[in-house]
């Protein structure tokens, strides 16, 4: 009996060591958000001081990993240029470098994972995207865009080059720059690849993941880009995580890029908050037990992915315009909704002195149509907006509690 119950608890103790091993720290969460969130990092500019600092504090990481350089010249970092057009409130569109940063783990497998997040930031508000009403001089520190996403990418690649495991993938850990401006760094990378495209099976990014509501909602985009996606997701929700799934790999993230390479993706997002795209998005708001369950969800996703020999890439709704919706050339001003049940775009959030607040548009209208084009998600709204330019008006219907409402917006 003595000799079975020292077994017993042998075996327990056994258990919670490697429990403790298999799961994501929170503390290194919060280590790595404070420090990529902190002042000194001035908002993590593209090709600015903060952005290099940013991007020279993960790649110190990844070399800690021992991750295998995939940059340029042999190192950690792929370097390209980057301008402001002016628009979004711009006042900086002077030319500068930046770089990505790529760190490989090789497990000797057919097909490799990308892991990717967007490390920069607004900077000092000089190169537009804020919704301050008065964003220049001020830092963003992004906590939660995309600080959140850049430590989960840190702690994914130390789980997985350190878990003593060899999966059936190799993981391809990239942390774009440029994103805030455009989607740059992403497209740099698909367009000039640094390892071959056709092993990738696909693509998972994380933009927004340190905000986990009191929901416990978690937003996955990018369902529909292969027909395998459906059967895993919904396999591990559970009490500590309720998933809301959007099938379009189209969005305002880095996936976009690959998916327009046909690359099966997914966007992980706990959703949008008053502190985006402000000053206010600090560390210390960020629900780090509630980005840990968010990366344990990842991880049994990716589980599931490396289970299967290769996954079959479908195009999804609204392909024929994917391209332009990228770019548009002229902006509401809103932060919209990223959920979606159909029947319009939420506004989560209406940016001062911009086309929206002016006309009149407020935080929790659903805009439903704009002129002759029906609106019913995220990406009819960017599909709407490409059939005008500067100066042009608009009417813009929107539902608002139980009223429907048009007003005229001035782009």
């Amino acid at each position: 009996m003595k000799r079975n119950a020292l077994i017993g608890i042998t075996l327990s103790l056994l258990s919670i060591y490697n429990a403790g091993a298999q799961t994501i720290s929170t503390a290194e969460l919060k280590k790595h958000i404070t420090i990529l969130a902190s002042d000194k990092m001035e908002g993590r500019g593209s090709g600015k001081k903060g952005g290099e600092l940013a991007a020279d504090y993960i790649s110190s990481q990844f070399k800690v990993l021992k991750l295998v350089p995939r940059g340029d010249k042999a190192g950690y970092f792929q370097h390209f240029g980057v301008k402001n057009s002016g628009t979004h409130g711009a006042v900086d569109t002077t030319s500068r470098t930046t770089k990505n940063v790529i760190g490989y783990l090789d497990n000797g497998a057919t097909k490799t994972i990308v892991i990717g997040a967007h490390y920069d930031h607004l900077g000092m508000g000089h190169d537009g995207g804020s919704l301050d009403t008065s964003p220049l001089g001020k830092i963003h520190n992004g906590a939660d865009d995309n600080a959140s996403g850049v430590a989960g990418v840190l702690e994914l690649a130390k789980y997985y080059s350190q878990n003593k495991e060899k999966e059936k993938v190799n993981f391809l850990f990239i942390c774009f720059s440029g994103e805030e401006m455009g989607l740059l760094g992403s497209k740099y990378f698909t367009d000039h690849p640094t390892i071959d495209l056709s092993k990738i099976d696909c693509m998972l990014n994380m933009d927004m993941v340190g905000r986990l509501p009191e929901n416990k909602t978690l937003i996955v985009s990018g369902v529909g880009t292969s027909p395998s996606w459906g059967g895993i997701l919904r396999k591990y929700e559970s009490a500590n995580l309720k998933v809301s799934f959007d099938s379009s790999g189209i969005g305002a993230s880095d996936h976009t890029s690959f998916y327009l390479k046909d690359i099966p993706v997914l966007h992980f997002f706990t959703g949008s908050h008053s502190d985006y795209h402000k000053p206010g998005d600090d560390a210390d708001k960020i629900n780090y037990a509630g980005e840990q369950a968010v990366l344990q969800y990842i991880i049994q996703v990716i589980s599931d992915v490396s289970a299967i020999p290769h996954l079959a890439f479908t195009p999804t709704k609204n392909n024929s315009n994917q391209s332009a919706s990228v770019s548009m050339k002229v902006t509401m001003g809103i932060m919209p909704s990223y959920a979606s049940d159909g029947n319009g775009l939420k506004v989560d959030a209406v940016s001062e002195n911009k086309p929206a607040k002016k006309a009149g548009v407020l935080a929790g209208d659903v805009i439903v149509a704009i002129d002759d084009h029906k609106i019913t998600d995220i990406h009819t709204y960017m599909e709407a907006l490409n059939f005008y330019e500067k100066g042009a008006s608009a009417q813009v219907k929107i539902r608002r509690g139980a009223e429907t409402v048009t007003l005229t917006v001035q782009f």
